[in-house]
């Protein structure tokens, strides 16, 4: 059996460790840099999350008697993605245009229909200059609420 002798020097201390020592002292160590490291991307992630979170914007709610609604957009400076969140009955979508304050409109594929309590992906809008003055969404055909009306909830992201 060999027994491997290491020296260490700290400062002007000299300190000796047998490898079964040193062992756990490098485990240890190795343990401490993990959690450390960990913590620093959770912490990151956290920043990242302040930074990603959806601001609201307008909401419309659905009366059933017209095919589409306007959702007027108050909120000042530019936005980089939407998303429709949807309440009360689910909303099958046809169409939605984001007209933007300097005229620019862009037609922004939500095909879907949106279960009560769901939401749109988040839809990346183009170009630089995305402030935006008005969100107009379509209906699709299938559409039958009753007495139960949805409401559509317009948020975007910076």
């Amino acid at each position: 059996m060999q027994v491997s002798t290491l020296f260490v020097c700290v400062g002007e201390d000299l300190f000796w460790a047998s490898s079964g020592v040193m062992s756990t002292v490098l485990h240890v160590i190795a343990v401490l840099v993990l959690i450390s490291g960990l913590g620093q991307i959770a912490s990151a992630q956290r920043r990242n999350d302040m930074r990603e979170r959806w601001q609201y914007l307008g909401q419309s709610r659905v009366d059933g008697r017209r095919d589409h609604d306007v959702i007027r957009v108050n909120a000042r400076g530019a936005f980089r993605a939407i998303q429709l969140r949807v309440q009360g009955a689910p909303i099958e979508f046809q169409k939605v245009v984001v007209r933007f304050e300097n005229g620019a409109n862009s037609e922004v594929e939500v095909r879907d229909r949106i279960p009560a309590g769901g939401q749109t992906r988040a839809i990346d809008l183009p170009g630089d200059n995305r402030r935006i003055d008005s969100v107009e969404v379509w209906y699709g055909q299938s559409n039958r609420w009753g007495r139960r009306r949805p409401s559509l909830t317009l948020y975007g992201r910076r």
